[in-house]
């Protein structure tokens, strides 16, 4: 990696702009979006349904191509799709996305070990006979037992699957990992282990996160920037203890109080309400 990349931002969006056609229509689902998040930053990306925020997501990702604007990742552009096996790879190694519904991203033929053996297969990650140490290091970085990584996913619980589809991610150590309403299916004790876990995988391992949601406590609990999105365009920017301590913007306003506490944020408070589900 050059030098000149590995002192760009780590994302930055200019002018995106997505359209869709709906019954011959177009339809604009993000229209203007600009950001830049820098090294050593976490984003929380916040809206409603429909606000535009997976779409833009899945276009830092490459998933999507803008009708307009730009995207780069640490330097790369991901305005376009990749058009080989190897820009694919190289890409992967740049983001990861974990989804709302890990049952339906992980093959239900597949143990834990086996998912993430391919992984490492198809990204060289390692030597083949390094591939056992290397899943036995990803499960215990996740919190799953040995156990468990003999399981197929209709076998475990919806947190421990989640802790897959993480481990996963992780498996090509990439830049950057997605969270795309990542812990939205949970219950709020599995919500509160899983990012006590995100915590302490970045603290491990320095991988940034972008944070897809439309809870507020989350958000406040993870990042450090955050967007505020509403029908398709950026309403509000900018720190996120800023944001939500004296947002500007009415819609903002409304997003914050409609949380019932933002208590996550004090020290501890998340901590005891992983301790006590896990008791």
């Amino acid at each position: 990696m050059s030098h000149e990349v590995e002192q760009s931002p780590l994302i930055e969006a200019s002018g995106l702009r997505k359209e869709f056609r709906r019954g011959g229509k177009p339809f604009v689902a993000v229209d203007g979006v600009s950001f830049r998040l820098e090294r050593g930053r976490n984003l929380g990306i916040v809206g409603e349904s429909g606000s535009g925020k997976s779409t833009t997501a899945r276009m830092i990702m490459g998933l999507e191509q803008p009708t307009n604007g730009t995207v780069r990742v640490c330097g790369e552009d991901m305005t376009h799709p990749a058009r080989s096996a190897g820009s694919r790879r190289r890409r992967a190694k740049l983001t990861q996305m974990v989804y709302q519904d890990p049952f339906g991203s992980l093959d239900p033929r597949q143990t834990v070990a086996s998912c993430l053996r391919e992984v490492l297969q198809i990204h060289g990650g390692s030597r083949r006979d390094g591939h056992a140490r290397r899943i036995d290091e990803l499960c215990d970085l996740v919190g799953l037992t040995p156990e468990q990584r003999r399981r197929s996913p209709k076998d475990l619980s919806g947190g421990q699957r989640q802790r897959v589809a993480i481990a996963r991610a992780l498996a090509v150590e990439p830049e950057l990992i997605l969270l795309d309403e990542a812990v939205a299916a949970l219950d709020i004790s599995i919500q509160a282990q899983i990012l006590n876990l995100l915590v302490d995988v970045q603290e491990r391992t320095g991988t940034a996160y972008v944070l897809i949601s439309h809870d507020l406590a989350v958000v406040a609990h993870l990042t450090d920037d955050v967007i505020v999105m509403r029908n398709g365009c950026v309403v509000e920017q900018g720190e996120t203890g800023r944001v939500l301590q004296d947002p500007t913007d009415p819609y903002t306003r409304v997003l914050r109080d409609s949380v019932p506490s933002l208590d996550w944020r004090r020290d501890g408070v998340l901590e005891g309400i992983a301790n006590r589900a896990s008791q």
